[in-house]
């Protein structure tokens, strides 16, 4: 698949999408924000639950958390969110380490993938989790922001369309 197509196949799943654009933007940034983050095996049940504890879009939270968070996407993100964590938190994780974990998850199912993060300790889980929070709040501002726009324009256009088909 070319990454065109791929542009394409989430831009007509985002267009597709019901419901307010405050609602619809919401999930997505609360999907991009969860995605920005290292917590790689459970980005879908985090998403599920502060979308549906904030009454907004849980598929466009699962579809920007997709578009955010890839394999094209995993190595950089990790790693940013190491640095910034290192940054703020320093000399509690080597990137070895890092490297090492994330090579055991890519190859382990989910309860193996559970076990291996469990033990991993808590500088490494604080470290990472301060980067990713770091890296997840902008993430989430600037998709709140342009999904909302977004679908103000594509509301319009819907409302512009029904007023001439009368």
């Amino acid at each position: 698949m070319s990454l065109k197509r791929i542009a394409r196949f989430y831009s007509l799943r985002f267009k597709r999408l019901q419901g307010s654009p405050h609602s619809l933007a919401l999930g997505a940034a609360i999907g991009s924000a969860v995605g920005a983050t290292p917590t790689l095996p459970f980005h879908n049940i985090l998403i599920l639950a502060f979308t549906l504890g904030s009454r907004s879009n849980p598929i466009a939270g699962i579809l920007a958390a997709n578009v955010v968070s890839n394999p094209l996407t995993f190595g950089p993100q990790y790693f940013l969110a190491w640095k910034i964590g290192n940054f703020l938190l320093p000399g509690r994780l080597s990137w070895e380490k890092i490297k090492d974990t994330l090579y055991l998850i890519k190859h382990q199912g989910l309860t193996e993938s559970f076990s291996t993060l469990s033990n991993m300790g808590g500088d490494t889980v604080l470290v990472m989790l301060a980067g990713g929070i770091v890296l997840a709040i902008p993430s989430g501002l600037l998709t709140y922001y342009f999904v909302y726009r977004f679908f103000l324009r594509i509301r319009a256009r819907r409302q512009k369309k029904h007023i001439l088909d009368n």
